[in-house]
C-alpha cells in the first residue's frame, strides 16, 4: 500500500469507536459510507499482533496480519488507509512500539486503549488498569510518539476525582500525543450510569490538544443531530460513537437513519466481499437486530451456520454465489500466474501423492469435514478405513500427516499447528486427487443428511463438542447422519 500523509486531523470529526468483535473491516467501511470521518479497529492485544506476519492478499485487495494458525487478526484495505486508527491493548512500551512499527504503513494513526474496564483487558495490566500507573502511561506514549511517523492517541476513562483526572491528562498531553479520547465514566461504571459531560468539558477546557468525547450513546445519541448536541455539551473537538453506531451505523448520516434492513444488507455485502468470518458477521447483525431477534428473520439469522446461510436469510443468496465465483476465479488466475504455488497433485519418488493445501474451517460446513467425507466414501466403496500417520517437527512443533487409502499414500506439503488440522489436510489431498467432494460450502453431496441436534441428556463437553462463537448460544454437540445411517460425532473438530 502506498504511504499517505503523516497527519490525521482530530478536529470536528465523527468517529467510529473501537468495539471488540464489531470494529472489523466490514463495519468500518460501512461507517465510512454513512459519513464517519475516522474509524477505529477493535482493540488488538500486542502479544497477539507480534505473532502476526503482514500478508498482501491479492484476491481481496487487502493487507492482512495473519497469526501462526492462519487466522486473520487484522485486515485493512486502501479505501480506509487514510482514516483507520489501529487501537492496541498493551502494558509495555517496547511491545507497543514493535506493534506500531508493524502496522504503521497501513493505518492512519495508532491508539492505546487505557479505558477498557473488562477483565480480558485489565488482567494483563492493559486498558483501565493503566490509569493507576501514570509513569507507565507516560513511557508507552512517549516511546510511540518518538518511534513512529503516525499520530498517536489514547483513550481513557475519568478518575474518581476531577483533580486527579486533570493532572493525568496534562501529563498525557506532555508526551506529545495528537489527541485524547475521554469516556465520561469511571472505571467501575457501566453504560446504565450517566456519562459525565461536565468532566469531559473540564478536560477539554484544560488541554490544548483535541479532546474526543465518548460515552454518549445511552443517554444522548439517538440520531445524527444528537452527536453535535453531545459535542457542544462536552466542549469537545470531536465525538466518538460506539453502541449507537453498532446498532445502526447510519447514525453518521446527515440525512438521518436509514432503514435497518438496508443497513444490514449493505453490511452483509461487505462481509462477503472481504471474507469476514461468518460468526463475526452473525454477531454484528445480532447487535443490529436487538429486540427483533425473535422475528422470523431473527430466527433465520440465529440458525445460520455459514455466510451463505446468512445471505439466504436476508435475500442475498444470489449475491453470495456471484461473489464467491468471482473470488474463486481470482484465486485461480493468481495460481495460474504462479506455477510454484499450483495445487495439482504430484506423486513423488516414494509413491506419496502430495499437494500444498491447508484445511480452512471457514470454507466448510460446520457439520462436515474432509475426514468425514473420506471415511464415508471408503465405506461406500467397501474399502478399509483411512489410516493416518502423523508426525510432529521438533523445531517448530508443527504437524504433518500421511493418509493411506487403498494402499496409496496422500500428504499435504504444508505443515499445520495441530494433529487434527494436518489430518484434515491429508484427507483433502486424497479427495481432490480422486475428484471426490470434500464438504466445502456450496458442494452438492446427496449422501450427507442434515445435522441432528444434541439430545438434552447428552454430555455437551464430550468428544466432538463444538463451541459456537455467538453469545447466547449453548455449546452443542453436532452429529451427521452418514450414508450408512450410522451417527458419528463431528470428526477432527
Amino acid at each position: 500500500m502506498i504511504e499517505h500523509s503523516l497527519s490525521l486531523c482530530y478536529h470536528n470529526k465523527l468517529i467510529l469507536a473501537p468495539m471488540v468483535r464489531v470494529g472489523t473491516l466490514p463495519m468500518r467501511l460501512l461507517a465510512l459510507d454513512y459519513g464517519a470521518d475516522i474509524v477505529y479497529c477493535e482493540e488488538l492485544i500486542d502479544l497477539k499482533m507480534l505473532q502476526c506476519k503482514r500478508v498482501v492478499n491479492e484476491v481481496l485487495s487487502t493487507v492482512d496480519f495473519v497469526a501462526p494458525d492462519d487466522r486473520v487478526v487484522f485486515r485493512t484495505c486502501e479505501r480506509e488507509q487514510s482514516k483507520v486508527v489501529f487501537q492496541m491493548g498493551t502494558s509495555d512500551a517496547d511491545r507497543a512500539l514493535a506493534v506500531a512499527k508493524l502496522v504503521e504503513n497501513d493505518v492512519a494513526g495508532i491508539d492505546v486503549n487505557m479505558g477498557c474496564p473488562k477483565e480480558y483487558s485489565t488482567k494483563g495490566g492493559m486498558g483501565a488498569a493503566l490509569l493507576s500507573d501514570p509513569d507507565k502511561i507516560e513511557k508507552i506514549l512517549s516511546t510511540l510518539v518518538k518511534g513512529i511517523r503516525r499520530p498517536v492517541t489514547c483513550k481513557i476513562r475519568i478518575l474518581p476525582s476531577l483533580e486527579d483526572t486533570l493532572s493525568l491528562v496534562k501529563r498525557i498531553e506532555r508526551t506529545g500525543i495528537a489527541a485524547v479520547t475521554v469516556h465520561g465514566r469511571k472505571r467501575e461504571e457501566r453504560p446504565q450510569h450517566p456519562v459525565s459531560c461536565e468532566a469531559i468539558k473540564a478536560i477539554a477546557e484544560t488541554l490544548s490538544i483535541p479532546v474526543i468525547a465518548n460515552g454518549g450513546s445511552h443517554d444522548h445519541i439517538q440520531k445524527y443531530l444528537d452527536i453535535e448536541d453531545f459535542r457542544q455539551a462536552t466542549a469537545a473537538s470531536s465525538v466518538m460513537v460506539a453502541r449507537a453506531a453498532m446498532w445502526n451505523p447510519s447514525i453518521f448520516l446527515k440525512e438521518g437513519l436509514r432503514p435497518l434492513e438496508e443497513v444490514m444488507q449493505k453490511y452483509i455485502r461487505y462481509a462477503v466481499q472481504y471474507e469476514n468470518h461468518y460468526t463475526n458477521t452473525k454477531y454484528c447483525l445480532c447487535q443490529m437486530l436487538r429486540e427483533q431477534l425473535e422475528s422470523p428473520q431473527g430466527r433465520l439469522l440465529h440458525a445460520a451456520q455459514s455466510s451463505q446461510e446468512i445471505c439466504e436469510a436476508f435475500g442475498l443468496g444470489a449475491f453470495y454465489e456471484e461473489t464467491t465465483l468471482e473470488l474463486n476465479a481470482r484465486r485461480a488466475e493468481l495460481l495460474a500466474r504462479t506455477p510454484e504455488a499450483a495445487r495439482e497433485p504430484v506423486e513423488d519418488t516414494s509413491g506419496v501423492i502430495k499437494m500444498a493445501v491447508k484445511f480452512d474451517r471457514r470454507a466448510y460446513s460446520p457439520q462436515i469435514t474432509p475426514k468425514m467425507c473420506l471415511l464415508e466414501w471408503c465405506r461406500k466403496e467397501k474399502l478399509a478405513q483411512p489410516v493416518y500417520d502423523t508426525v510432529q517437527r521438533p523445531l517448530d512443533r508443527l504437524f504433518c500427516s500421511v493418509v493411506t487409502v487403498a494402499e496409496q499414500k496422500y500428504q499435504s506439503t504444508l505443515w499445520d499447528k495441530s494433529k487434527k488440522l494436518a489430518e484434515q489436510a491429508a484427507a483433502i489431498v486424497c479427495l481432490r486427487s480422486r475428484g471426490l467432494p470434500e464438504g466445502r460450502l456450496g458442494e452438492e453431496n446427496p449422501s450427507w443428511h442434515k445435522r441432528k441436534r444434541e439430545a438434552p441428556d447428552q454430555d455437551p463437553g464430550g468428544p466432538g463438542a463444538q463451541e459456537q462463537a455467538v453469545p447466547g448460544e449453548l455449546c452443542k454437540k453436532l452429529f451427521v447422519a452418514l450414508g450408512s445411517g450410522e451417527e458419528s460425532p463431528l470428526e477432527g473438530w
